[in-house]
């Protein structure tokens, strides 16, 4: 299998507008396609107060995209079993991205250093999105390497 790329895709229950453009702020991402129900064949299949809601909303932050929409008030879920990752390079602005997006939010992991990065924070933003934040330590980035397993680890392998 070839894959052209792997996007993650968001709903939302109301609020992916909003969700968007305060992605794009934060990000410094821009938004790419922003198209409601209304004035499409999906309008007639949403409630009339619905119309107005993003039948998909579009995101380019470099190379990567995120893309989401407002599910009907029949099928929405809460989101769960996932996070969105971002890899930040920069520590300094690894803790901007983590304490923008924390607002109003929910931090499950406030933003530390850790065994493998030199910042890593675990967060529910606002709407519901949950996110981890991960700044690499720059040997392991450069270099490619992940941390050695524990010593005990190596002797099991060993024996």
């Amino acid at each position: 299998m070839r894959l052209k790329n792997l996007n993650p895709y968001l709903t939302f229950n109301g609020q992916c507008k909003a969700a968007f453009k305060f992605y794009e702020k934060v990000l410094g991402g821009k938004i790419d396609a922003m198209l409601p129900h209304e004035g499409t064949p999906a309008a007639e299949h949403v409630p009339p107060d619905w119309r107005k809601k993003i039948m998909h909303a579009h995101l380019t932050v470099g190379d990567v995209v995120l893309m989401g929409s407002d599910a009907p008030p029949a099928f929405y879920e809460p989101m769960k079993g996932f996070s969105v990752t971002l890899g930040i390079a920069d520590p300094a602005e690894a803790e901007r991205v983590f304490h923008a997006l924390a607002k109003k939010g929910t931090v499950r992991m406030p933003i530390q250093q850790t065994f493998w990065a030199a910042r890593f924070g675990m967060l529910v933003d606002q709407f519901g999105t949950p996110w981890m934040i991960n700044c690499e330590q720059p040997a392991q980035a450069a270099q490619g390497k992940r941390p050695k397993a524990s010593s005990r680890g190596a002797k099991a392998k060993a024996a």
